[in-house]
């Protein structure tokens, strides 16, 4: 081991930037503190205005000779990428479980699968990304996707790999080069994905990796010239402060952002199916912006579903993530669990009653709580915890449920429980959301838009949409027989 190499359960971790193909140490560092027991995991180099700087100047070298590589080639490389990630899949869902505590059985069944996934994904998709010529009066159109250039993505911490790489794939796939800036929380696995990046055969300067402080580096690099894209998931204020920094360039910005997404539960819905989805919003102790954390439930059936969602929850265990027993994990951080705390303390001081929980755990770990007796206007049914912390009201008619539903400043998602096809058609229909799921919970396809509405978001990515949002889009128009042999 190196002064500039971390262990993590057996997992030596490089922790300096990953610029232009070489690794760079910064002169200051940032602690990482693992969530599950608070222990040091290690000292990693804190990124300055010089660090992004030295990435958008080796993102842009480097972005000519990738542009113009074959989407053969690409496509290449992005599967050699994944191959990597399925050789390394055990170490990096320890990393990960380690630096953000959530569930390594997840981590490994899902989570990194999904993250080999990306790369396979988007590389097949590039091969197929192709739009019909027309005509017009005789003239042929032809829409072609040009790369845009270097993209800053920025990225969470609650999946950090997983989402990183529904960025980092599409943008290479594209012909683009990156900067990714993980989350200070968590920025173990993205310095690992420069190492399968590069053994990978991907040219240096493709791919950069510059670790900090959103306050110290966001600025330099939202705001650079050279920028062309800007991807960004986290919160909204913070999306604000990135639109301004890249507003004087125009740059273009997809925005994935908070979420307060309700569960309809309606009478005639299978109430053993609607606890089921209701008792899976703790999944990733409720860290997922997707998560229906507003439960509405019918007046007629709301007593029952409140009884067996009781019963279902008090199954949950809550304990150490490398546990295979375990179903909730801690909470990211204490500054993550002061904020919980302070909203479900203020919530029941101003009257609402815990059915369950209401209190922190041990360590960083917030019993999972379930809130009644909430005002429609409350900050508790306003504002997204991102914590183990659902609140539950009560609709008389649809009409109501819809407006309820939409009743927030969000639109990210929504899931509704209903027996009739009928009424699910209607209601999804005025769903002010992205993704709206019925009678099921968090089935995703890498080819279906996923981006939100209002304050939940701007722009879709996925399938083709991801494309057109890492690229310039260019319509060619050719004249009929309008050439001229010149000999």
């Amino acid at each position: 081991m190196t002064e500039h190499t971390l262990t993590v359960a057996g997992v030596a971790v490089d922790t300096r930037h990953w610029i232009g193909g070489e690794r760079v140490a910064s002169t200051e560092t940032f602690t990482d503190v693992s969530p599950i027991d608070g222990s040091l995991l290690g000292e990693i180099s804190r990124g300055t205005a010089m660090e992004a700087a030295a990435a958008v100047a080796a993102a842009k070298a480097a972005f000519p000779a990738w542009a113009a590589t074959h989407r053969a080639e690409r496509a290449r490389i992005l599967h050699a990428v994944a191959d990597g990630v399925e050789k390394r899949l055990e170490e990096l869902a320890i990393v990960e479980t380690c630096d953000n505590g959530a569930l390594l059985r997840s981590h490994r069944r899902g989570v990194m699968p999904r993250v080999a996934h990306n790369f396979r994904f988007f590389a097949d998709w590039l091969l197929k990304l192709e739009h019909e010529d027309f005509e017009t009066r005789g003239h042929t159109n032809h829409v072609s996707w040009d790369p845009a250039g270097p993209c800053v993505l920025i990225t969470p911490w609650n999946a950090p790999l997983m989402l990183a790489t529904w960025k980092v794939a599409p943008a290479l796939a594209a012909g683009n080069t990156v900067i990714l800036k993980p989350a200070e929380w968590t920025p173990l696995t993205a310095s690992l994905l420069a190492d399968i990046a590069a053994e990978a055969g991907l040219p240096a300067g493709v791919l950069n990796v510059v670790q900090g402080y959103g306050s110290e580096i966001g600025d330099a690099l939202t705001s650079h010239p050279d920028v062309r894209r800007i991807s960004f998931t986290g919160s909204v204020p913070t999306a604000k402060r990135i639109a301004a920094s890249a507003a004087a360039n125009l740059t273009p910005l997809s925005l994935e952002l908070g979420g307060k997404s309700p569960l309809l539960v309606f009478a005639d819905a299978d109430l053993d199916l609607a606890v089921d989805l209701a008792v899976e919003q703790y999944d990733n102790a409720g860290q997922v912006c997707l998560a229906a954390t507003r439960f509405l439930v019918q007046e007629s059936v709301a007593e029952e579903f409140t009884r067996r969602f009781v019963a279902k929850a008090g199954q949950l265990t809550q304990g150490d993530p490398r546990d295979e027993a375990t179903d909730i994990g801690p909470n990211i951080h204490p500054r993550q669990l002061e904020k919980i705390d302070g909203f479900v303390q203020r919530a029941i001081a101003a009257g609402a009653r815990a059915v369950i929980g209401g209190h922190r755990g041990d360590g960083q770990y917030y019993a999972p709580t379930l809130l009644t007796d909430v005002a429609q206007d409350s900050e508790i049914v306003q504002e997204e915890v991102f914590g183990p912390v659902l609140t539950l009201q009560t609709f008389a008619t649809e009409d109501e449920a819809v407006r309820l539903a939409n009743d927030t400043r969000f639109g990210l998602a929504a899931t509704l429980a209903t027996g009739d096809p009928e009424r699910a058609e209607r209601v999804t229909a005025q769903l002010v959301a992205g993704t709206v799921w019925t009678n099921c919970f968090f089935v995703r396809d890498l080819q279906a838009p996923f981006g939100g509405s209002r304050h939940s978001g701007v722009g879709r990515e996925g399938g083709t949409w991801s494309f057109d949002f890492y690229c310039d889009v260019k319509n060619t128009v050719t004249a009929p027989n309008g050439w001229r042999n010149h000999g």
